[in-house]
């Protein structure tokens, strides 16, 4: 399993008092050294953290890969295939949401999203959808031509139930053998921690983990690169 770092949250820290810092870019370079498989930002419509400095620079200067999570809107696209990003992570954005609240309906939108997905790979940028632990829309992503999906952990995250983690882990198990079936990637990623990642780590069809504010959190006390390698030495 790999591990790659949002740095989104480092970003929201410093729009917090509109100045310089701290500087995502530079939060970007010492995940990597840390040992982070690849960096994750998201570039939102509204700019209200991440901003397109931010995406330039760290396409210029990054080692591993970027993974941009964006809304599937024309002006994004565009900048997507201006920064070429390795991977282009598409998901659903509202301007009320503090952070992303679920996953993607990709059935409702499958004519919409085949164009876009193509379009993308036509500019040898790998796409993933962010969708929820469902069968229906992980077929759904197989039907547009993905070449990976990124199960949507959140729920999981936040149920407080021993139960309810153990029945949600056991979705999220089904979702990402299914997409492996189908030859899609699985990624997963949104709420998971130091404690809530060791029963996703052990679900053998997972790749990759994106995880952004568990890791920033836990920096502000023993520093950035310490907290990715404490996080790697669980994902290991």
């Amino acid at each position: 399993m790999r591990l790659t770092v949002n740095i989104d949250h480092v970003a929201t820290l410093r729009e917090a008092r509109g100045g310089v810092e701290p500087d995502p870019v530079t939060a970007a370079h010492i995940c990597e050294l840390a040992g982070a498989e690849g960096i994750v930002c998201h570039l939102r419509e509204d700019r209200r953290h991440i901003n397109d400095r931010d995406v330039r620079l760290l396409r210029e200067t990054i080692k591993t890969k970027l993974d941009l999570e964006m809304a599937a809107t024309p002006e994004i696209i565009n900048i997507a295939i201006e920064t070429l990003p390795e991977l282009a992570t598409l998901v659903p954005e509202r301007r009320q949401e503090l952070t992303t609240e679920g996953g993607l309906d990709v059935r409702g939108q499958k004519h919409y999203l085949r164009d876009v997905v193509k379009e993308l790979q036509k500019h040898e940028i790998e796409v993933s959808l962010f969708v929820d632990p469902i069968p229906e829309q992980i077929q759904a992503a197989h039907e547009v031509g993905a070449n990976k999906v990124e199960i949507h952990t959140g729920e999981y995250a936040n149920a407080r139930s021993p139960l309810i983690q153990q029945a949600l882990v056991e979705k999220i198990r089904a979702a990402a053998k299914l997409a492996a079936e189908l030859g899609m990637g699985v990624n997963a990623g949104h709420g998971l921690n130091y404690i809530n990642l060791v029963p996703i780590k052990h679900i053998a069809e997972i790749e990759e983990v994106s995880i952004g504010h568990a890791l920033i959190s836990r920096g502000v006390f023993v520093g950035l690169e310490q907290a990715v390698k404490e996080m790697l030495d669980l994902v290991k």
